[in-house]
């Protein structure tokens, strides 16, 4: 190190005689330095002097005989020096002084040109010399800041303390001192109360220089090293003077330092701890917003209640897509960041020697994983529910519009049934008329008996409308009521009617063979068009092609049937014109009426061209079915070929995911670079998730329940997905506490790789946890030893206690890694803090508030004393805190 005006500091003290002489040469020795000189080391010699009761006035002479000099040194060191010789001859000063020098020399001090004559000769450059380098070892030498040397350390020391205060520029141990500013910061600094700083005045130098030193002696115990007119008439004045006078400054305000030392801990443990306390409380306000949504969400998953129309349960579906796709990825990133910042929380206790965080009951990591499972399983029983739901709806407003159409063409049929059975139009008949009257109503009743099955499945349906709980049961059940009551009816008047032509029937007798053909023929076929013409318009719901082929294929056995269906129509049209025929050839009156029916030719005709074009209209309803099912089967591939493409990828991505963290793979830092490659590869394939869900809701909409193309379903890719981001942002975390603990603890990354190493030979199913005995052979591949007797035992239990404290029956690799490092890092502890706030309590059991605002920064001395219980010791002041209780407290080892 080079001074400002070029002097070197190398060997500074060591050769002090060759280090004048060169000065001298050169010009540069000041002739007032020697003055400075004498004047302070003779005033730092008597500061020690005085405490075995004696002193010196003359330094050049008082040391000759070597005896105050033995007995200086023995003050300052604490030690015993060999007995001095107490003649008054030159050979025993000699001896004496030799004594000194060769204690000085024996605590690792090189003299150089310094010889015990010169000092009994009085030689003063000499003995001043020999003064400095006891000074220099014995004051300055053990002064160290940051690791520098003495001298630098000191300079250090005074600009640090010197830094805040206006007008004071501290660079070097002469000019920088001269106008007294300095030493009144440092005694400010330390004891505000003996100096009015503000009241100082770069101008006064005198009076500055005389207020430090006359506080100095008064109040610190520091005597008179200098004369304040000798710094300010010298132009550079004597830095060892300076140092020297200095150094006594810094010794006294040691404790001070000391003081600074335990606040500046203290500060540090604080800090942690309040950051600690920051995380806590951010994890239990997520964990609560978390807990709180999932409360709010499970009651409408769990609901099961609909207006049961079809309608409001597709309404129920739709609601249920947008909670999947827009409120619920919010909260998988809400869960994946609450794990990832509990185990950055729980590393950075550890890593603090703070206790494991146990959060609030029911707001554990545990209890949330639960809780999502639980909204997991919901929502799967849910949309299940929900589709379920559909499926019956839909089924129910088929049977709806079922029964309507049935029961509207019974209503048709019955209209007019009842005045017809109720006449008595067979009392003014002729016997031809009666018997066809008769003829009639047995046709008629054939036809009644027809119509019963069309009752009962009226009936059927409406039972199964029923069971199946539609919405608007009250007006079937009605419907359906009135038709079983009417038919009832009609079958008691039917009744009647029969008996009455029955009577009449002795009278009756002549029948007519044609028109009686023509009834007995056209009535089957009649009601074979009208099943027919029902089977023809009836409507139909299917869900897979073999259900739709197998209607085309039962349509074109019914058409394969028209033939001889045609050959009915035209046998029976047939007849009634054979008897126009004889109507015309005879002119019979009344001929043409058919008296034992009420169907016509026109009527059959009407509806055997109904049947005709209902055919091809069905062929197209049928195709249109047909291709809705291609359609849907289409949908069923595509959503197929592209969940066989995203599953594997899934399942590819967890599985390189988890061989990463398994470690081994390169660095931490090239761990952590892969798995955010990952990551991002991960969020860059999501649109394929996306689109994938576009199919499904296509497949929903088209209510499609089954695919046999693949098996996987958008609910197992939904989960695979979102448990493969929750493992990627579990793998980075992980890796990023193990960068965090390797820094931290200081261990190396071949370290690391060791322990990842044994730790995975052990894992043998690669589940991330070790059992009690895998861990024990683990940690003997490790060279760690345990004994095979009861104490080996023993001291594995401990061991176990320390890295599994849940007794889980499994160790996982961050606790074996924390355990593996532990014992070798530098931890703050309970018993440092407590020595610390012991400092800033000047030894007493207890501290007080004003002791922590003055040496602690506001908010960490505030923050102590809202925590720190009262102290309740002997001689207890008022307000006393108890520091002990608190430090024990931060570390988890009381329940305060």
């Amino acid at each position: 190190m080079m001074m400002e005006n070029g002097l070197s500091m190398e060997g500074y003290g060591e050769n002090y005689m060759e280090q004048e002489e060169e000065w001298e040469r050169e010009g540069l020795l000041d002739p007032a330095w020697e003055k400075q000189q004498k004047k302070t080391f003779t005033a730092w010699c008597n500061s020690h002097l005085r405490k075995a009761g004696t002193g010196i006035e003359n330094i050049e002479d008082d040391f000759r005989n070597g005896l105050k000099l033995m007995l200086l040194l023995e003050v300052i060191s604490g030690e015993t020096l060999p007995k001095p010789d107490r003649g008054k001859m030159r050979f025993h000063k000699i001896a004496n002084v030799n004594k000194a020098l060769d204690f000085i020399a024996s605590k690792g001090v090189h003299l150089v040109s310094i010889g015990a004559e010169e000092i009994v000769d009085g030689n003063l450059k000499m003995t001043l010399g020999m003064i400095w380098t006891i000074i220099l070892r014995f004051a300055i030498q053990d002064i160290s800041v940051e690791e520098m040397t003495a001298k630098e350390g000191l300079l250090l020391w005074c600009q640090r303390k010197t830094a805040p205060y206006k007008n004071v520029n501290v660079q070097n141990f002469h000019l920088s001192f001269k106008d007294g500013l300095a030493f009144c910061a440092l005694i400010h600094r330390h004891r505000p109360d003996l100096i009015d700083y503000s009241k100082l005045s770069k101008d006064n130098p005198l009076e500055n220089l005389n207020t430090a030193f006359d506080v100095a002696e008064k109040y610190l115990d520091i005597p008179r090293m200098l004369d304040p007119d000798d710094l300010i008439n010298t132009p550079k004045p004597d830095e060892r003077a300076i140092m020297t006078y200095v150094s006594c400054y810094y010794h006294a305000f040691q404790g001070a330092q000391q003081a600074e030392t335990a606040a500046n801990r203290i500060c540090k443990v604080l800090k942690v701890n309040q950051e600690n306390e920051r995380l806590m409380e951010e994890y239990e306000r997520l964990a609560s917003d978390l807990l709180e949504w999932i409360r709010r969400t499970m009651p409408w998953l769990n609901s099961r209640q609909a207006d049961n129309s079809l309608a409001g349960v597709q309404k129920k579906l739709e609601e249920y897509r947008t909670y999947r796709r827009k409120h619920k990825p919010p909260r998988v990133e809400q869960k994946a960041k609450l794990e990832t910042n509990f185990n950055t929380l729980q590393t950075k206790l550890r890593l603090s020697n703070r206790p494991a965080y146990l959060p609030t009951e029911g707001k554990t990591v545990a209890d949330i994983s639960n809780a999502w499972k639980g909204l997991e399983l919901s929502e799967k029983a849910f949309e299940e529910w929900l589709l379920a739901e559909t499926m019956r709806l839909e089924r129910l407003e088929h049977l709806a519009q079922k029964f309507k159409i049935k029961a509207d063409a019974h209503e048709d049929w019955t209209r007019g049934k009842e005045e017809m059975l109720q006449s008595q139009d067979y009392r003014q008949c002729k016997l031809n008329e009666l018997k066809a009257l008769k003829k009639k109503h047995e046709a008629f009743e054939s036809d009644l008996a027809a119509h019963q099955d069309r009752v009962e499945q009226i009936a059927a349906i409406a039972q199964e409308l029923n069971s199946l709980e539609y919405h608007d049961c009250v007006s079937v059940n009605a419907r359906c009521q009135r038709i079983c009551d009417q038919w009832d009816r009609l079958g008691a008047l039917t009744q009647r009617r029969r008996t009455s032509l029955d009577e009449a029937e002795r009278i009756l007798e002549k029948i007519d063979i044609l028109h009686l053909e023509f009834a007995k023929r056209a009535a089957p076929f009649n009601n074979w068009l009208d099943g027919t013409r029902e089977d023809l318009v009836d409507m139909f719901i299917v869900h897979t092609m073999e259900e739709i082929q197998g209607l085309i294929q039962a349509h074109d056995q019914f058409k394969a049937t028209l033939g001889e269906a045609d050959k009915e129509f035209n046998l029976i049209v047939n007849l009634v014109r054979e008897v126009e025929s004889i109507v015309k050839q005879y002119q019979i009156p009344g001929g043409l009426e058919n008296p034992y029916t009420n169907i016509t030719a026109n009527d059959m005709t009407r509806k055997w061209s109904d049947v005709r074009q209902l055919v091809p209209q069905r062929d197209q309803t049928l195709a249109n079915e047909l291709r809705k099912q291609q359609n849907n089967e289409m949908l069923r591939r595509q959503f197929a070929e592209k969940a066989n493409i995203v599953g594997p990828w899934i399942e590819r991505q967890m599985d390189a995911v988890t061989a990463i963290g398994m470690g081994l793979q390169g660095s931490l830092e090239d761990q952590l670079h892969r798995l955010k490659e990952y990551e991002q590869a991960v969020y860059a394939y999501k649109p394929n998730i996306e689109e994938l869900e576009k199919i499904h809701q296509a497949v929903q909409e088209s209510m499609i329940f089954e695919n046999r193309y693949t098996n996987y379903t958008m609910e197992t890719l939904r989960v695979g997905w979102e448990q493969l981001l929750t493992s990627i942002n579990r793998n980075i975390n992980e890796v990023e506490n193990q960068i965090l603990t390797r820094d931290s603890k200081g261990i190396s990354q071949d370290q690391l790789n060791e322990f990842r190493s044994s730790f995975n030979h052990f894992d043998k199913n690669r589940t991330g946890r070790l059992t009690p005995e895998e861990f024990k052979s683990c940690l003997v591949s490790l060279g760690y030893s345990i004994g095979k007797d009861r104490q080996g035992e023993m001291d594995f239990q401990r061991i176990l206690a320390v890295v599994d404290p849940n007794s889980t029956g499994y160790v996982h690799f961050d606790a074996f890694l924390d355990f593996m490092t532990r014992e070798s890092t530098d931890t703050d502890t309970a018993e440092q803090v407590i020595d610390s706030f012991r400092i800033l309590a000047a030894d007493k059991p207890y501290i007080l508030p004003d002791e922590l605002r003055r040496e602690l920064p506001p908010d960490q001395a505030e923050y102590c004393i809202q925590r720190m219980p009262p102290y309740k010791g002997p001689n207890a002041v008022p307000g006393a805190l108890d520091y002990m209780s608190f430090s024990t407290a931060l570390y988890g080892e009381t329940d305060l």
